[in-house]
């Protein structure tokens, strides 16, 4: 089932069995884009895991909610995008982020062997750059290129301006060439 056979009359009824049937093909069909989301917020695989079932249970919660003023692929992106910018503001994220940081400054002879035997491809690169850029920039080119979301539709996730979204996919462009130049990928 894909999301045209999700009816809204069956949402709006919002029985329980209604509900879990529609979560599960939510699941099944959006459940690893979410996961890819949650990654290039949270940059670490087992948070991003936990945050995606986090935004499917919050979707089972307020699946009651939805008015069918979106699509509904539009609004789950929306909750995820907003349950992962709250992670990001949250104090349990800064303190995790300050460990990581402390523990990268401490030298092992392993990280550096590994470094040196792992050896990038082009692909590979690219991800990185992307992942390196700040989450506003990075957010819309995953939705955008990744998600191929339209960028009316990443305004409807986010809530931003459709010119402010055009900007800043002109800039992350900007910024992921100058990156790709440094890396010598051209």
């Amino acid at each position: 089932m894909n999301e045209a056979e999700i009816e809204f009359d069956r949402i709006a009824g919002d029985s329980l069995e209604h509900r879990e049937e529609i979560v599960d093909q939510l699941i099944s069909t959006y459940g690893d884009r979410i996961l890819h989301l949650a990654y290039t917020y949270v940059k670490n695989e087992a948070t991003a895991e936990d945050l995606t079932q986090d935004v499917f249970i919050k979707c089972y919660e307020k699946l009651g909610q939805f008015n069918g003023r979106s699509s509904l692929k539009t609004w789950l992106y929306r909750v995820a995008a907003n349950h992962f910018k709250d992670y990001l503001k949250s104090w349990h994220h800064r303190k995790l982020t300050l460990n990581e940081k402390v523990l990268s400054c401490i030298p092992t002879p392993d990280r550096n062997v590994e470094e040196t035997v792992v050896a990038k491809d082009d692909e590979q690169q690219l991800a990185d750059a992307v992942m390196a850029l700040p989450v506003k920039y990075r957010e819309v080119v995953f939705l955008h290129y990744y998600e191929e979301l339209t960028i009316t539709e990443i305004s409807g996730v986010t809530g931003e301006n459709i010119s402010t979204l055009k900007t800043r996919l002109v800039r992350a462009r900007q910024l992921l060439k100058e990156a790709i130049s440094r890396e010598g990928l051209e």
